[in-house]
């Protein structure tokens, strides 16, 4: 039986924006996804899952090919069958007669996991008085994105994240998965004092957070004494570090050094002995000459590093492109994504404009390019994985950034599978999550991206969104981008106050 995409409205619970969820006719979200994960095993054998036959209330895709996020190549999609939001068996099923629900696909339909961006910044700043993380039209732009996992990577205001959350989780607006970072650990965050920020300061505050949710911390501008109980925290937890570091200059902390203290990953460039201490990472990273064979040795020592480690690195690509000189290949506007603001918010973006590029990060990003090849070169590729860092000013959205790393990512010369596994697998593995995210594979969650064409081929194809599956739930991305069309932002001078981040938070 074959069922038709329907929409239906859910009523808001705040009047701005509405939100709405797009589900498959007698889909419904119930207690028994939360009553039947924890009966699940996410290690289902294959012989168990293969007598998995479908039941009424079951989602059943068919057709189209299947990259399951684990090869380097696609596959006819035998059928995948999802119940209560979880993937129970892949391999041949037929729902004729079993009251399950059958979402037919063509062969020009891919199906892959859903996207995981490990550094997905919901901070927007309009006004250029302060960054607020926004999580109303947000999360929206991430899942119609097939963005189905996110780590915020350093919250701007805490409290307003944990409010975007259970939004999300009590179908108020529909969203991805955010994966809790807290606050920022150093001088990214407004009002760290160093000398108040003694280890013991730092395992109690890091202890709050781990017991309040939080699923990994980020480091940033952070002194190595301090880095080391975060890192010993996190871990006792059974959570997980990332950090924005230096180079040791002025007491701050390489990459390398690090990685040797346990971190799990790192974000944005690789460290080690091509930046020295006499000066900070940024100088360094800018002046490198990548043809000079000593250069190239420290940097495949370090990546050497890594895997022996077993720490991830975050390369981040394009979150300096965004201000240098915006390759075309990479930051054409193929959404009009300016047409998310609300026609006040947009006359304020627009008066900002253009911007004036930084010629300092117009040398980091290329240079970037190059570096994140050299670590694949140097046995990286599992060690690799996508986060998009951009904190919006309203010409861009971090919602759309993954298809903008994912297209770099290539451009650097990383194969297309190998990209895409550090959008799937691999950051879902970084984060300790793989053993129900990442893949498509019996026990993981129903997390699933569904487009038109062959992103193994032509990784632009991530852009063409058909099906968007979170937790077996199905959304259309095109509806899900005409809900928040025109929402974001503040819609006259009255609300302006509130996306003020200095004055509001108090900065």
């Amino acid at each position: 039986m074959h069922t038709n995409v329907s929409s239906t409205p859910k009523r808001p619970a705040t009047t701005r924006p509405h939100a709405i969820v797009f589900r498959f006719v007698r889909m419904r979200r119930t207690l028994a996804l939360l009553a039947g994960l924890g009966a699940l095993s996410s290690s289902l054998s294959t012989d168990a899952a293969a007598q998995v036959e479908p039941r009424e209330g079951d989602l059943v895709v068919l057709g189209g090919r299947l990259w399951d996020g684990t090869s380097d190549a696609a596959r006819p999609n035998p059928g995948i069958l999802i119940r209560n939001g979880t993937i129970m068996r892949v391999g041949e099923v037929d729902p004729m007669g079993t009251g399950a629900e059958a979402l037919l696909l063509d062969a020009s339909h891919f199906v892959m996991p859903g996207l995981f961006d490990l550094h997905a910044h919901y901070a927007v700043d309009l006004f250029g008085e302060g960054r607020v993380d926004e999580y109303t039209v947000n999360p929206v732009l991430f899942l119609a994105n097939g963005v189905t996992s996110t780590f915020p990577a350093g919250e701007v205001d805490p409290a307003e994240a944990r409010r975007g959350r259970e939004r999300i989780a009590s179908g108020e607006i529909p969203g991805p998965r955010i994966h809790a970072s807290g606050p920022y650990w150093g001088t990214a965050r407004p009002g760290w004092d160093h000398a108040a920020m003694t280890p013991d300061s730092i395992r109690r505050e890091a202890t709050y957070w781990a017991l309040r949710g939080a699923r990994g911390f980020k480091a940033k501008g952070i002194r190595p004494e301090q880095l080391r109980a975060l890192i010993e925290v996190a871990h006792e937890h059974g959570i997980t570090v990332t950090g924005h570091l230096d180079s040791g200059f002025r007491d701050s902390v390489n990459p390398r050094d690090a990685i040797l203290m346990g971190i799990d990953r790192i974000e944005h460039f690789l460290g080690g002995d091509v930046l020295p201490a006499s000066r900070s990472a940024y100088a360094s990273l800018e002046a490198l000459d990548l043809g000079d064979p000593v250069t190239a040795g420290r940097i495949r020592a370090q990546a050497r590093l890594f895997v022996e480690q077993g720490a991830y690195f975050d390369a981040t690509l394009t979150a300096y492109g965004y201000f240098a000189d915006r390759e075309p290949a990479v930051f054409n506007d193929w959404a009009n994504e300016m047409d998310f603001l609300t026609a006040y918010a947009r006359d304020v973006v627009e008066a900002r404009l253009p911007r004036t590029p930084n010629d300092q990060f117009e040398r980091i990003y290329y240079v970037k390019r190059r570096t994140v090849k050299a670590f694949l070169d140097a046995g990286g590729a599992n060690h690799l994985t996508l986060g998009t860092d951009h904190p919006s000013w309203g010409e861009f959205w971090s919602g759309f950034g993954a298809h903008r790393e994912l297209h770099a990512m290539v451009l650097a010369g990383i194969p297309n599978a190998a990209a895409l596994r550090a959008g799937t697998a691999n950051a879902a593995r970084a984060l300790g999550v793989d053993a129900r995210l990442g893949t498509i594979a019996p026990g993981k969650y129903a997390d699933l991206l569904i487009v038109r064409g062959d992103p193994l081929t032509t990784i632009t194809d991530t852009r063409n969104g058909h099906l968007v599956i979170r937790s077996g739930t199905v959304y259309r991305p095109d509806e899900l981008f005409r809900s928040v069309r025109g929402k974001m932002g503040p819609v006259s001078e009255a609300e302006a106050e509130w996306w003020m981040g200095n004055a509001r938070l108090g900065r």
